[in-house]
């Protein structure tokens, strides 16, 4: 089951703050992230990698930005290759 974690409306520190609460929680292998800045987004992203976890996909919809991130390290699906330009 995909654990989903509205982060929307909310600032930094806290879109990172729940990111690391679900990763934590163990309740799912898989977290949807859902942002509405890219500053959120970044810190997110960069947070949840540097814990061992995967970007499985970037997703932009109309009012933000949905993250999935899976357990695990896949040097295919790294950070960079969603922020290198």
């Amino acid at each position: 089951m995909v654990v989903k974690v509205d982060v929307r409306g909310l600032s930094c520190p806290q879109p990172v703050l729940m990111t690391m609460n679900a990763i934590k929680s163990g309740q799912s292998d898989e977290i949807c992230i859902v942002v509405d800045n890219d500053t959120a987004k970044e810190n997110v992203c960069r947070a949840a990698t540097d814990r061992g976890w995967t970007l499985s996909e970037i997703r932009d919809e109309s009012d933000g930005c949905a993250i999935t991130i899976k357990k695990g390290k896949d040097k295919e699906l790294g950070y960079l290759r969603f922020f290198e330009k």
